[in-house]
């Protein structure tokens, strides 16, 4: 690690870990697995405490829903020891990308670079 990202994970938590975090995590961690995304999965010795080091913006959408589960305790089994079943119509998973430049804009949101005109309804117009 750099010097600028030691002293950015030491005072910000979305930058990745903090570095009381990774201490801990290197201290009384057990890495359990990895999804596709990068993020790290951990558990303690007793398997009473569980979390995530993602891999890069500290994003909780960013987490599937089967990795969610275990960080639940919902599921007792990780997804790499007790993959969940998967059915022909499911998605990948995508993580939330409201508020950001990618998030979805109807036709005729301002928010589009070419703005359609709303053909659904007529404007008011005082007499």
């Amino acid at each position: 690690m750099g010097l600028l990202t030691t002293l950015l994970r030491s005072v910000t938590w979305w930058n990745g870990a903090t570095l009381n975090t990774l201490i801990h995590t290197r201290r009384k961690g057990v890495k359990v697995g990895e999804d596709d995304q990068g993020n790290i999965f951990y558990r303690d010795r007793e398997n009473k405490r569980r979390w995530v080091i993602f891999n890069g913006e500290a994003e909780a959408s960013r987490v599937s829903p089967d990795w969610h589960g275990w960080l639940h305790h919902t599921y007792a089994e990780p997804p790499t020891e007790a993959p969940l079943p998967r059915k022909t119509w499911e998605k990948p998973h995508e993580e939330n990308l409201t508020g950001t430049a990618l998030a979805y804009a109807p036709a005729g949101s301002i928010r589009r670079g070419d703005p359609e005109d709303r053909r659904d309804y007529e404007a008011w117009s005082p007499e």
